[in-house]
């Protein structure tokens, strides 16, 4: 397509997903179909010659959306909330349109530079401690989801105790979580080689609204450090994916403190509520976390996916993490003068991913959006916000 072709098929497209938008309610929102559904309605074999952007229109609405689950509606219920906006959308328009693949600061300044700056802006909304933010040690980062965040602290958390102990204590290290932590946990154990057994999920109950037991995380530490095991990391969370369970942060860190353990704090779901003053006080005791995550894209109208994940010490991602063969060498990064993100994540590419704009001032409030390019998430200043 030329620029005009493309500026009358792109109308056409805003245009399809305006009436989605417009008609989403009309819509059953768990999908009605039986499994193989597609198969029977599509041909064996990719068409030999093109179709019409009307067709494809047409065949995505007869049968596309019949096998949709419309997270966007505004009846869906389950899992979690994950609603987007149409800020979000026309942020995700442009981001890909420019197509950027922003894995290391030379391939798009802007791309890491924006990043840093909005990870810090929002650190600070949160009132999350200085150690947090990029001017120190720390520094935050977008993830894919809050299961690449854990997978990477517990990453670098790991490689930061073999570096002390050595590699064949790999055997003897130990995660503690409660059973209402996610099970990306378990899953980031298996990866990076923690054995199933030595992954402790300690049991909740209702006298502790399934928050995870100080008294029970010390006793399983003492029992584990007694049998010549090593206790490496703890992941408290903030609004458990099952009952929305918030642990007890000042007094897990203080035992993570003392027993030498990284401390990750997983508020993927409930993290959100924390810019409101009212609700920061679910993650008082965030002062003793090595790692901080939060989703985006539950609650903040941020398109998936854009999960949020700080961290005291970014060279400990960056030591667990960062290849440099020659391909990618180039005199900034050489120099340490940049953040190259590649090294604070699993895979290489990314793409662009932060921005912030100021859109309007509504009923005499200044009006916010601040996320994926062009904004993701609307809210009037008021007092006790900081921005």
């Amino acid at each position: 397509m030329d620029a005009e072709q493309l500026r009358e098929n792109a109308h056409k497209m805003v245009d399809f997903i305006a009436d989605y938008y417009k008609n989403i309610e009309n819509f059953p929102v768990l999908s009605q179909v039986e499994p193989g559904y597609l198969h029977k309605l599509l041909p064996d074999s990719a068409p030999t010659k093109p179709e019409s952007l009307q067709h494809v229109f047409d065949d995505i609405q007869e049968k596309i959306l019949p096998g949709v689950t419309h997270w966007q509606s505004p009846n869906y219920f389950a899992y979690y909330p994950s609603n987007g906006s149409i800020a979000g959308f026309m942020g995700e328009m442009l981001s890909a349109g420019l197509n950027i693949v922003g894995f290391s600061w030379i391939t798009s300044p802007a791309a890491t530079e924006l990043e840093v700056i909005v990870l810090d802006w929002f650190a600070k909304m949160l009132k999350l401690p200085e150690d947090f933010l990029s001017a120190g040690q720390g520094g935050g980062v977008i993830q894919g989801t809050a299961s690449e965040a854990v997978l990477v602290v517990l990453l670098a958390a790991r490689d930061r105790l073999s570096r002390r102990t050595g590699k064949t204590a790999l055997e003897k290290l130990v995660a503690y979580a409660s059973d209402q932590t996610h099970s990306s946990l378990q899953k980031a154990c298996q990866i990076a080689g923690i054995h199933s057994e030595n992954c402790r999920v300690l049991k909740t109950d209702s006298s502790t609204n399934y928050a995870l037991s100080p008294e029970l995380l010390d006793e399983a530490i003492s029992h584990d450090l007694a049998a010549g095991l090593i206790p490496f990391f703890l992941c408290a969370t903030v609004g458990t994916t099952s009952s929305t369970a918030v642990d007890p942060l000042p007094a897990l860190g203080e035992i993570s403190k003392r027993n030498g353990m990284w401390f990750h704090v997983d508020a993927a779901y409930a993290g959100s509520a924390c810019i409101c003053p009212e609700f920061r006080h679910y993650i008082d005791g965030v002062e003793d976390a090595d790692s901080f995550n939060m989703n985006a894209h539950k609650w903040f109208l941020t398109n998936f996916d854009c999960s949020l994940l700080w961290v005291k010490d970014r060279n400990a991602l960056v030591q667990a993490l960062s290849t440099n063969p020659e391909y990618l060498k180039n005199k900034a990064s050489q120099a340490n003068l940049v953040v190259d993100y590649k090294d604070w994540q699993i895979p290489l590419g990314r793409r662009f991913s932060a921005g912030f704009q100021i859109i309007e001032t509504l009923d005499g409030v200044k009006t916010v959006w601040f996320g994926k390019p062009t904004g993701l998430y609307k809210k009037p200043c008021q007092v006790g916000c900081t921005f």
